[in-house]
Parts: C-alpha cells; structure tokens; sequence
C-alpha cells in the first residue's frame, strides 16, 4: 500500500474518532432538570422536571398557531404543533443541553435552562 494512502486513511479514521467522541459527548443525557418553554425569545415557563407532574401544555400564537408540549415521566416532548414540517414534534423528548426543541415557524424553543434564566 502506498504511504501518502495509508497517511490519508490514518487521518480520515482519527477525524472519523474525534468527530463521533464530539458527537457522542454532546448527545448526552443532561443531569440538569430545569427546562424553559420561550415564545418569541420571552420565556412562558419555567419547569423542573424532576417534580413535574405528567401535563400538556399549550402554546398559542397570535396567528391560530399552537405547539402542545407534554411533560410525562420527566422528561418533555413537543407531542404536536400545526406547523408545516413536523420537525419540533419528529425531535422527540429533550436529551442534550446543546440540542433544544424548535419549533421555527411559531418560535417556540424547549431547552434545559441555563445560569441567570428568569
């Protein structure tokens, strides 16, 4: 086998390492508890998810736009929303601090609060 292939192989399999390690770190479950529900950049609830009672939440928007948020057995999805592509409710329940729940269209965002959230 040629050298500069086996160099390329070698540096595409350490890429490869790093990138699903990065991955893999940042798809980890999030010991925080504490979710926030934003509209429009202005946080409408402020959770703990680890008291929590199993609930749905509904966010309406001005337009007749509205996103159902559920709580059950802490942890908390968007079960639906009458957004065109779904995607908010295709993400599933809220895993990862650095991968909130978006729904674009309404601008509505599920994510684990932060230090200073009000």
């Amino acid at each position: 086998m040629n050298k500069k292939l086996l160099a390329l192989l070698i540096a595409v399999g350490v890429v490869f390492g790093i990138s699903l390690v990065a991955m893999l770190l940042g798809m980890r479950n999030s010991e925080k508890r504490m979710v926030v529900i934003t509209q429009d950049n202005q946080v409408i609830h402020k959770i703990d998810l680890n008291s929590a009672e199993n609930q749905t939440i509904r966010v309406d928007g001005t337009d007749g736009s509205y996103n159902l948020i559920t709580i059950r057995d802490g942890e908390i999805f968007m079960s639906e929303a009458n957004c065109p592509d779904q995607t908010c409710v295709k993400m599933g329940a809220l895993r990862a601090e650095n991968l909130p729940i978006v729904c674009l269209p309404h601008k509505v965002v599920i994510r684990f609060a932060e230090e200073g959230d009000a």
